[in-house]
């Protein structure tokens, strides 16, 4: 016969060839994704933010000392990650609250819903206010 034995193999061999991508494959499945659709997230975190209207040296600063009272000492890895979290954020990438609480997760443990609500309020009020700055902020000066 003409066929050649990788086309016998191939033909015996019904949809093996075809092969399935990871999201075919229950067993390689997006465990982030599953771990966001499984967490009860506060409401705030539907609401998208434009970090081009908040002043993000005010954050940056509320972010060190927030998360200073929070863990009970100075972390500036955990600040800059958080930090670095924001600062990677743009138009392609919006931030995503409940990915940025899942990574700050393993440092601040069950403060990290806390922080991420505070920090997501904090941001919605800024991107809402003349020059980025929060209310409290300003007053607080």
């Amino acid at each position: 016969s003409t066929q050649s034995t990788w086309d016998k193999m191939a033909a015996g061999t019904g949809s093996f060839f075809k092969g399935t991508n990871q999201e075919q494959d229950a067993r390689f499945g997006n465990k982030e994704k599953k771990l966001i659709q499984s967490i009860k997230w506060p409401e705030e975190f539907d609401q998208t933010v434009n970090l081009g209207k908040v002043e993000l040296g005010v954050i940056k600063s509320w972010i060190k000392t927030r998360i200073t009272e929070l863990l009970g000492f100075e972390d500036e890895l955990v600040s800059n990650l958080a930090i670095s979290q924001l600062e990677q954020a743009d138009i392609n990438i919006p931030l995503c609250p409940k990915r940025m609480q899942i990574n700050l997760t393993g440092f601040l443990e069950k403060n990290a819903a806390v922080f991420m609500k505070e920090l997501w309020n904090l941001l919605l009020i800024s991107q809402r206010t003349e020059g980025g700055i929060a209310p409290d902020f300003i007053e607080a000066k």
